[in-house]
């Protein structure tokens, strides 16, 4: 007999939702068409886009990348979509692209500067993520010597001699303060190197020289140019900035007045000058202020501004930090016995950077942008190079295509900083 129950006697099996529950629909239909005002707003931009695109990918795609000049380029966009049609000349970016990367450094030597990059990837990697080796850090405490020695060339010993002026502030921060104490050890870490620097590095490295003279190729700065240029500066900008931004962070609120005064003064003098002013500092002034003979480095002295001026800022974002920890943070770790250093490094100094990522990596990626400003000196960077490439007889009027080229440099770049920002606040969270 059949069951004739009004009861189901199995369960139903699952259904999937709706379509316009899930996937793209509902994103659209939540995010661009859920109110009259969403779907007014949605509207206009769809055609704003498309007006854009529709007046800018013609151009874009319509183009000619096998032309040496302007004219030559018009002439294949007319032959190949008609005449009348306007189109990019990315010709340009074909024949001068190493340009623009390398500057003028030697095409023979161009294995020099990527391996520099190659490496710096590695040497930052154990620094942006944990689970890279921690052994990896002793190559990053050496890859500076390193890439310069890679980007130079010259003699060995020169990157090696500079080396040692860190040892020897690090045996002094080691070693020295039982003899004269914490603040006596400090400043002898930061004075002993300079003088190792300015009185006995130079008879040291010529007498090495003399006897073993190691090098490669020695180049120029006036060689160095293009997106190289500008990665190298704004690495070492980056890189060196936010350890005294710290610094002068901690300085500033130091009890000592002596130290205090001169963070203060230092801070407010540099942020109160325009990063020109200071370019042209570097590129005029400095060299009155080293003993007589000393030929430094343009692009070395430019690094040591950026450095400075980039220094400032952080130290105002460092401070900000600290500002917003809470008293008790500082009672917790005077209640844990630690003393000032230990304290700094373990508890307050970790829980400020982490309140101030998104402010300092708002400050690196303007220093990055900002080394453009290089070309005022005379130094060759992408815009440098780009005026250049605009005086060209066959490339006279060329102007979007190379800015667009250098936009898109940049922003890759930046837009990477940026993506990584946003993955240490997540990986940094603590509050659910």
């Amino acid at each position: 007999m059949a069951n004739q129950s009004y009861v189901r006697t199995e369960m139903l099996g699952e259904k999937p939702p709706p379509s316009s529950q899930v996937g793209i629909f509902k994103w659209v239909m939540e995010n661009l068409f859920s109110s009259i005002p969403n779907i007014i707003m949605s509207v206009l931009s769809i055609w704003a886009v498309y007006y854009v695109l529709s007046g800018f990918m013609p151009w874009f795609f319509q183009s000619s990348w096998d032309a040496t000049s302007l004219s030559g380029c018009r002439e294949h966009i007319a032959q190949k979509y008609g005449e009348g049609v306007e189109g990019a000349c990315w010709a340009v970016i074909r024949e001068r692209w190493p340009q623009l990367v390398f500057g003028f450094y030697p095409r023979e030597l161009y294995w020099r500067p990527v391996a520099a990059l190659i490496l710096l990837f590695v040497a930052i990697s154990p620094i942006l993520f944990t689970s890279v080796p921690r052994k990896i850090l002793l190559f990053s405490m050496v890859y500076p010597f390193l890439g310069f020695f890679l980007l130079w060339g010259g003699s060995i010993w020169l990157p090696l001699s500079a080396m040692a002026g860190f040892v020897i502030g690090y045996f002094a921060l080691g070693m020295l303060p039982k003899m004269i104490g914490s603040l006596g050890a400090t400043i002898a870490a930061g004075v002993l190197p300079i003088i190792y620097w300015l009185l006995i590095s130079g008879p040291v490295i010529s007498g090495l020289n003399s006897i073993a003279p190691i090098g490669i190729e020695s180049i120029d700065s006036d060689q160095m140019g293009g997106f190289m240029l500008s990665i190298t500066i704004g690495v070492t900008g980056i890189a060196l900035s936010l350890p005294i931004g710290v610094l002068l962070a901690l300085g500033r609120q130091s009890p000592l007045l002596i130290v205090k005064t001169i963070c203060v003064t230092f801070i407010e003098f540099i942020r109160g000058v325009p990063l020109i002013t200071l370019l042209f500092v570097a590129s005029v002034l400095l060299n009155y202020f080293l003993p007589p003979g000393t030929n430094f480095d343009l692009v070395l002295r430019v690094m040591i501004m950026v450095t400075f001026f980039a220094a400032a800022y952080m130290a105002e974002v460092i401070r900000g930090g600290l500002a917003a920890l809470p008293k008790g943070q500082y009672e917790a770790a005077d209640a844990l016995g630690l003393d000032y250093w230990k304290a700094t490094r373990l508890i307050i100094m970790p829980q400020a950077l982490k309140i101030s990522i998104p402010n300092i990596v708002s400050n690196f990626i303007g220093l990055f942008k900002d080394t453009t400003l290089v070309s005022i000196v005379g130094l060759l960077d992408p815009m440098g190079l780009s005026r250049a490439i605009l005086a060209d007889q066959n490339w006279n009027g060329i102007v979007w295509e190379l800015y667009a080229f250098i936009a898109i440099l940049f922003w890759v770049f930046t837009f990477g900083m940026s993506r990584y920002s946003m993955y240490l606040e997540r990986k940094l969270k603590t509050s659910h």
